[in-house]
């Protein structure tokens, strides 16, 4: 089994509900965003690429890729960021995180590890989301964790299961049955940085 995500991007509208119900889900603490939807035209939201004349609006929904050869776990010193080779999930441990920010380093996907430099901070006095969400620590990484917690209850992960635009699609990358397997032998699809050689589970159909 491998778990994987594909994301139809000509159903993805940029509305950002993803981001929101992935925070709210995981209680992830304050200036901290696991999933993003990025553009091309710039880093701020919404940035059109193109020319003044024609410009282009692509949506991108970026977190961890959950890679099948993650440079993350070559890196770290005390095994905190691993794959679950029962799953393909790359987890987090955040009682075994020492700091050191290796993994944050090493991984070619700017931007889906965060460090928590302080202790975590809430806008709410209570924790939101789901009951046994992971809790939050600092000095530790933290990322996109395909909502291991539903996942295990045989849910599908939150981005996934409250897109609006249904552009999100999550399953087992091995099984040639699957919704996500059909789809991706059905459409044309590209993967971030396939370069560098770290075979992420995350796939755009385009």
């Amino acid at each position: 089994m491998r778990y994987g995500m594909v994301i139809d991007l000509k159903r993805c509208s940029g509305c950002k509900t993803c981001s929101v119900v992935c925070k709210v889900a995981n209680n992830i603490p304050n200036n901290i965003i696991w999933n993003r939807v990025l553009t091309e035209g710039g880093n701020a939201p919404d940035t059109a690429g193109g020319t003044w004349d024609n410009p282009e609006m692509q949506h991108w929904p970026v977190a961890c890729q959950h890679c099948e050869n993650p440079a993350c776990t070559k890196v770290c010193p005390v095994g905190a960021t691993w794959k679950d080779e029962q799953t393909g999930i790359v987890r987090q441990d955040y009682d075994k995180c020492i700091g050191c920010r290796m993994c944050l380093a090493a991984c070619p996907y700017t931007g889906v590890r965060s460090f928590n430099w302080e202790e975590p901070a809430y806008y709410a006095d209570f924790a939101l989301g789901d009951a046994d969400a992971a809790k939050h620590e600092k000095h530790t990484v933290e990322k996109c964790i395909f909502c291991t917690q539903r996942v295990a209850q045989g849910e599908q992960p939150a981005c996934v299961a409250d897109c609006i635009g249904r552009a999100r699609h999550f399953g087992d990358l091995d099984d040639p049955n699957s919704e996500v397997s059909k789809l991706l032998a059905s459409r044309e699809y590209t993967q971030l940085h396939t370069e560098f050689g770290t075979k992420p589970s995350v796939y755009y159909l385009v």
